[in-house]
């Protein structure tokens, strides 16, 4: 599981995209004057897709296929086996068929990006990742408990669903 640190600011801009000069940060006799961006914000409306678009371009250049049912999913084929990169937003998971394939991809990710390597993955968006003798198994009991203990675990019921309720087909 790898992080990118300040992924918003890799994005690069197309077009020219002024801003007031932040608050305390003038310099004298020139308070009217405003900042010509050269780089993406977090903030921006674009800063979202300039992102994905720098990492589209950089996964692209470095061989990677783009998942045509997932726009977030990145495939890489070799005669040595493959490796799949999954992006939401800023967290990555890195699945290969070997080491040093996962190995290359890390190195490859943080020769063009600032990036945290965060171990094995154990839980991603809300969901734990468990390995068993039979493969991986993902569960959300891990989402489960924090919303139980974010809402107090005193107004349980025995049931998720109200037993007494009576579905009717759409």
């Amino acid at each position: 599981q790898i992080d990118v640190k300040t992924a918003f600011l890799n994005g690069e801009l197309d077009e020219e995209i002024y801003m007031e000069q932040p608050e305390r940060f003038f310099v004298p006799g020139k308070e009217k004057k405003v900042c010509k961006l050269v780089k993406s914000l977090y903030g921006l409306k674009q800063a979202t897709k300039q992102w994905l678009e720098k990492f589209d371009k950089v996964m692209i250049s470095n061989r990677f296929k783009i998942n045509e049912w997932d726009k977030c999913v990145y495939i890489k084929n070799t005669n040595i086996g493959y490796v799949i990169v999954c992006l939401y937003v800023d967290d990555m998971l890195i699945i290969g068929s070997n080491n040093d394939m996962i190995k290359t991809t890390k190195k490859m990710l943080n020769k063009h990006f600032d990036t945290k390597d965060m171990g094995r993955a154990d839980v991603i968006l809300s969901m734990k990742i468990t390995k068993t003798s039979e493969g991986y198994v993902l569960s959300q009991s891990y989402y489960v408990e924090k919303i139980l203990d974010k809402f107090s675990k005193d107004h349980l019921a025995r049931t998720l669903v109200d037993v007494n309720l009576y579905l009717f087909k759409n």
